[in-house]
């Protein structure tokens, strides 16, 4: 961690103490980066996941203040039974980080209907849901953060369905945040662009992966990759102190999408 990673971090020591907050893929990435931002800064926190010891690894980092509930997005059954469990360990929230997704490399003449119906089923349908089913067990004043992707305003090769189902994410941010107003409840996105979560080394062969890296790197404004807790500050953001701030997206990209 960089000394301007230090300050950052401690700038939120018992910022938000009493906070309760959900994070949907929580166990890595920005999810388990924004978790620990929280938990640091006092909230309690539960994450999700869908892999039990990727999970029980992301509670043991996180301490005692965090809770891990295995669940599947995409599962109807299982959102219910979250929105039960949520209940009973906080009774109410004041933030819900929408971020569990899969990416899907694949070309657009060679994308398989299993294929497509899958991401939409976890990016889009399961976004969807999980705010429906937590909406009821949100605060007044609190906040909804949607992950999307700086994929659903630019035309890249390789990811047509995944930049489609960001898309239709970033609707629904407009769209919730409209709906969820009468609740007093804040719906917004946030849109990463290059971070370093190590996806693509788990989801590319590595020699395709390092080159992917390099190209991106070489096409984006900043030069660098984003680093995770980049993400994490921008949702805590927009989950807390952006009150007067509804349907909007957020690009933390490096510049990719806006210049």
């Amino acid at each position: 961690m960089t000394n301007f990673e230090k300050e950052q971090r401690a700038t939120t020591v018992g910022k938000f103490n009493g906070k309760n907050v959900v994070i949907t893929g929580g166990s890595s990435g920005f999810g388990f980066t924004t978790a620990k931002l929280l938990v640091d800064g006092g909230a309690r926190v539960l994450i999700t996941g869908r892999t039990q010891a990727t999970l029980d690894s992301a509670r043991e980092q996180l301490g005692k203040n965090a809770v891990a509930v295995r669940s599947d997005v995409a599962s109807l059954s299982d959102l219910d039974a979250l929105a039960g469990r949520v209940k009973e360990e906080f009774g109410t929230l004041d933030a819900l980080f929408v971020n569990a997704g899969i990416t899907r490399f694949e070309p657009f003449q060679s994308m398989s209907a299993d294929a497509y119906d899958e991401l939409f089923a976890v990016n889009a349908k399961g976004s969807y849901f999980t705010v429906q089913k937590l909406a009821p067990l949100l605060s007044e004043g609190s906040g909804v953060v949607i992950t999307t992707s700086v994929a659903n305003v630019l035309g890249i090769p390789m990811i047509s369905a995944y930049a489609a189902s960001k898309a239709a994410l970033r609707s629904m941010t407009r769209s919730l945040a409209r709906e969820l107003l009468p609740q007093g409840i804040r719906v917004n996105a946030v849109s990463p662009g290059p971070v370093d979560t190590g996806i693509l080394d788990r989801s590319m062969p590595a020699e395709a992966a390092e080159a992917t890296k390099a190209q991106m790197i070489a096409q984006n404004p900043m030069q660098r990759f984003g680093d995770p807790d980049e993400v994490a500050r921008a949702v805590a953001f927009l989950a807390f102190d952006a009150t007067f701030t509804t349907g909007a997206e957020f690009a933390v990209d490096g510049g990719a999408s806006q210049i």
